[in-house]
This record gives C-alpha cells, structure tokens and sequence, in this order.
C-alpha cells in the first residue's frame, strides 16, 4: 500500500472524471462542465477527510512509531506561543522554518477544469499537511498549493526538530517525484516539480510576536532565518531541498547530505545565500540530499531494485516505507 495511495487515488479520480465530463473549451480557454460533475466533484472533494489522515498514511504513521496530528492547530498561532496574540509582548526562542512549493501547477489549467485543478492542488495541500503532522510540523500558513511550516518548539530538542523536519520534507519530496509527476505526465501535464527551502533560528536570532491587528493578526517570527528559508527555496532544483548552514551543523554526518548550492549551479554567487561584509558574515546554502537521508534511515532498506522499503519491527516482511508493499509485488506496475 502506498502511503500516500488515497490522496493518489484522489487525484486520478478527478482526472478521469474531468476527462468524462469536460466540454469544449470556452473563448477565455476554460473548460467547462457538464452537469453530472457537480455531484461527482463533491464525492471527490470529501474522500480526504478534514478530520484524520487518510488510511494509507495513518498505517505508515503508526507502523513507523510517528506522532498523531494534532488537527486542533489554527493556523498562525503555533501552541507554544499563542499566548502571544493580539498583545504587544514579544520572545525569544529558536524554530526551524520550512517553505515548500508545489512549482508548475498553472500547467494544470491547460488540460483540466478548475473544479479539477481545486481538487488536485487541495489534496496535494492536505497530504502535504498530513505529512508535516505526524513528523511534529505545525503549519503556519497556506500559500497557494505551498506551505509555510514550522518543526520545533518549548519542549523539542533543536536535533530532533531538524531530523523531523528533513524527514517530513523528504517524504513528500518523494511523494511528488515518483508518484505524482509520472502519473501527470501521463496525462500529458508537465513540468510539475516541488522545491524546498528550510533553515533553523537560534533564540537570540528569532523574535517571536503577534502581526497585524487584533483577530487580523497571527502570531509569527521575525527573524533572518525564517526570511532566508523562503529564498532558499526559490534556489532549490526541481524536487530539491536547499538548507542552511545551521540545519547542517545540526545533522549528524552532514558532510554525507549537503553540498554548496554553487557546485550544481555552477555560479559562485549562489554559495551564499545572505552576505554582511561590515560584520564579516557570509551563509552559505546547500543542497540536501534527501533521497540518501531517505535511504539511510534505520526503517528504511533497499530492495534488488534499488526501491526503498520498510521493515516491520515485529515481522520479516519487508515493506516500501512509501509505498509500504512486499518486496514482491514491487516489480507491479504501481499504476493501473
């Protein structure tokens, strides 16, 4: 099973009923629809509920020990720090931010109607939600069919906030890259990518503090890393990850997963992702290799197809972490 196979099966339901029902194309290229989609697009819509995650990632996140969401968040006001809203009173405490960004889905729009593309930007937001909840991610804000997350807080060591956060990043990242691009192109989508950016504010670099007026307010941070985790991600590779150097300095054998932006580039002006040369202060960006963390997880292993799998702590059986099927069945096409 697939984690992420409900939220596919989503997808690919919208798709073909789309392709059932669409009309010709109107003088402004919109493609309107019949009348029998209307029902079928609140069938669709509702199959991911609001309330849990979805079946498939429910079994990965309790097979796999991780946390169950919380799905009381508000989004801008983080727990640890909601006492902060619509008051003047500030604080200091580090956070890790994460922007990820879901790029060349106005490509959708050539092909499907917007009913179509509502449900497929909506359900790669909620499986990219859902994927951040259980890793301990509180989010922030929603941006278009990107997020702004947060991993971290008063009772998280800064260590385990960062394997969690590249955990859940490289997650989707995966989702994204072997599932959700094959089957868009399919269908004759391209250029459908995902990009990343994460970085880590120590206490003293972090103001947190509630923006705007009143209820028209959230409680935020104010501080150079989040600023700089948003423009790593606009440096990222289609499905890449660009991370700090302070997420770096956290992360066990990091020299094994980062490498200096400029190197894929080949522009030495992208080393640095911010410069301070009165303070002699330069920070450089990497790239993550979030497919080599993936693979050198100790719940993760490679089958003779160099495919990632899951081993059940309880049983011999073998499974994909991301697809948690047997090793037999994964010469299967995934796809029907």
């Amino acid at each position: 099973m697939n984690i992420y196979l409900d939220y596919f099966n989503v997808i690919k339901e919208a798709v073909q009923a789309d392709q059932r029902s669409s009309l010709s194309k109107g003088l402004s290229g919109a493609r309107p629809l019949n009348e029998s989609y209307k029902a079928t697009f609140s069938s669709i819509k509702n199959k991911i509920s609001d309330k849990e995650l979805a079946p498939s990632m429910r079994k990965y996140s309790e097979i796999s020990g991780l946390s169950r969401p919380n799905y009381n968040q508000t989004l801008g006001l983080h727990p640890d720090f909601g006492h902060l809203k619509a008051t003047n009173t500030t604080e200091e405490h580090y956070i890790i931010s994460c922007f990820v960004d879901i790029v060349g889905s106005t490509n959708l729009f050539k092909k499907f109607s917007k009913e179509t593309v509502f449900l497929i930007t909506n359900t790669l937001v909620k499986a990219n939600i859902h994927t951040a909840l259980i890793h301990g991610g509180y989010i922030q804000r929603i941006q278009g069919d990107g997020l702004f997350v947060y991993f971290g807080g008063k009772n998280i060591s800064k260590e385990k906030a960062v394997k969690d956060a590249l955990l859940s990043l490289s997650t989707y990242s995966y989702f994204v890259q072997n599932d959700l691009k094959d089957y868009l192109l399919s269908q004759g989508v391209e250029n459908i990518s995902i990009r990343s950016g994460i970085d880590i504010g120590e206490a003293e670099d972090v103001l947190w503090g509630s923006c705007g007026i009143e209820n028209i307010s959230e409680v935020t941070t104010c501080g150079l890393h989040t600023s700089l985790a948003s423009k790593m991600q606009s440096y990222a590779s289609r499905f890449g990850i660009v991370a700090g150097d302070h997420i770096k300095d956290l992360l066990p054998k990091s020299e094994e997963y980062f490498s200096v932006v400029s190197k894929r580039t080949g522009n030495e002006n992208d080393r640095y992702i911010f410069k301070n040369p009165e303070e002699g202060f330069y920070y450089t960006q990497h790239d993550f290799n979030w497919e080599k963390f993936l693979k050198e997880q100790p719940h993760v292993t490679l089958d003779q197809n160099g495919k990632l799998n899951f081993r059940l702590p309880v049983s011999n059986t073998i499974l994909n972490p991301l697809h948690l099927q047997p090793i037999a069945e994964l010469s299967k096409p995934y796809f029907n």
